[in-house]
């Protein structure tokens, strides 16, 4: 039935939704920042092009699944609204409208399979060790999988990470300036373990003691980017009394976690947790934005490195956090920083994307590869598990040499080549 554009239709999410619809004045600023839109070249697949499909579809004058194509293809990098001159709130706008029309879209058989399996296992680090493992088991028998599971297996590393337990409490080193909450994230304690452990060996070294209280839960991001609202607010409700009230802060090294925490706002608007989402999100730092503020101890690599820094969609443009990472960098003794071109364009992991659309995120990851290898870099660092596990697919499949660390597991390098014997 068609009606107006009106917030009081639209439930909870209704504000931010006829804010951001409203806010667009269809200037085209986003058509050459937005990826998909320089893959396709289809007006539908820029950011305002899928407004438009959005409040038809709101306003009752088109079917979802006529919209689901364009609308899904979208990589939620949110660069349209770094270039946005009007301040759309368009990553605000995604997540609400995708949780509205989430069960009313029609699927495939795959897909559902393939949402299924993605969101019983990854936002669970135990049962996605289990399944990544036996992932890698099917591998040599691939050409028999269904095509939408195919995408799942290569993103498997070939030698899946020993399983590390990570301590609950790690003291300061040397003069103790504080204490702080480390929040592990799902993925990343499967396929990158050292990179908390990297984390937490930083934050000694710069004088804090590190809590990692057990129980964690996913933040949410996964399920809110695919517009599931009441597993969303379940997983992130869980990590709300986990964490000690005499913390100065808890840290994030995902830049997706990062940046789902930080619209918590919107996802639990009007819900049963709104204060404590609230209270919990002003909590949650990155560790680039954290480690940037404090004195920290004088590190240096062993050999001259020329190290290039990939901008996470979700730092750079869901949370304006550009310079730290790099001041960090520049830091470190040894360590020439080299631009790479275009380093915020998105690589095409965006939390599941490269499952979901993995042609485009191919196209993207080659892109990516090719700018970081053109760098002349020996390393490249990122702050987000997605990217990293996006870039080194496609450095590996180039044959280039060029490592894709974490940003902190640079840091952690250069304390540890600069330690005493």
């Amino acid at each position: 039935m068609k009606h107006s554009l009106n917030a009081e239709n639209l439930g909870e999410f209704g504000l931010p939704i006829v804010d951001a619809i409203q806010k667009c004045v269809h200037c085209g600023f986003c058509l050459p920042t937005c990826p998909t839109y320089q893959v396709q070249g289809q007006e539908m697949d820029s950011p305002r092009g899928r407004i438009v499909l959005m409040k038809e579809v709101l306003e009752g004058n088109l079917d979802p699944d006529q919209a689901a194509l364009f609308v899904d293809r979208c990589l939620g990098c949110v660069a349209c609204e770094t270039a946005c001159p009007s301040g759309v709130p368009y990553g605000n706008l995604l997540s609400s409208f995708r949780s509205l029309v989430h069960d009313r879209v029609a699927k495939s058989w795959g897909d559902r399979i393939r949402e299924f399996l993605v969101h019983n296992t990854v936002p669970y680090p135990a049962r996605f060790r289990l399944a990544a493992r036996l992932g890698r088991l099917t591998r040599p028998f691939a050409f028999l999988m269904p095509h939408f599971l195919k995408p799942m297996l290569e993103l498997i590393p070939g030698k899946m990470p020993r399983t590390q337990t990570l301590p609950e409490f790690s003291a300061a080193i040397g003069e103790r300036m504080g204490r702080v909450g480390l929040l592990a994230g799902c993925a990343q304690q499967v396929l990158a373990p050292e990179i908390n452990l990297a984390t937490i060996r930083v934050l000694n070294r710069a004088g804090f003691d590190v809590v990692v209280p057990r129980g964690q839960s996913c933040c949410g991001a996964l399920d809110w980017h695919e517009g599931r609202i009441d597993s969303t607010r379940k997983l992130a409700a869980g990590n709300f009394n986990r964490f000690p009230d005499d913390l100065d802060a808890i840290v994030t090294n995902a830049a997706g976690c990062g940046s789902a925490i930080g619209e918590y706002g919107v996802i639990f608007r009007g819900a049963k947790h709104f204060e404590a989402a609230q209270r919990f999100a002003e909590r949650v730092v990155d560790i680039s934005v954290f480690l940037a503020e404090q004195n920290l101890p004088s590190g240096k690599l062993a050999a001259p490195t020329r190290v290039a820094y990939q901008d996470a969609c979700h730092l750079a443009h869901a949370q304006g956090i550009v310079n730290e990472p790099r001041k960090l960098l520049e830091q470190i003794g040894n360590v020439e920083l080299v631009p790479i071109q275009e380093s915020d364009r998105c690589c095409g992991s965006a939390g599941t994307y490269n499952l979901s659309q993995p042609e485009i995120a191919e196209r993207l990851g080659e892109w990516k590869a090719q700018s970081i290898v053109d760098s002349g870099c020996d390393f490249v660092a990122s702050g987000n598990i997605g990217c990293l596990v996006q870039i080194r697919k496609h450095l590996e499949l180039m044959g280039s040499q060029v490592r894709a660390l974490h940003l902190i597991e640079i840091l952690d390098l250069a304390y540890s080549d600069n330690s005493p014997e």
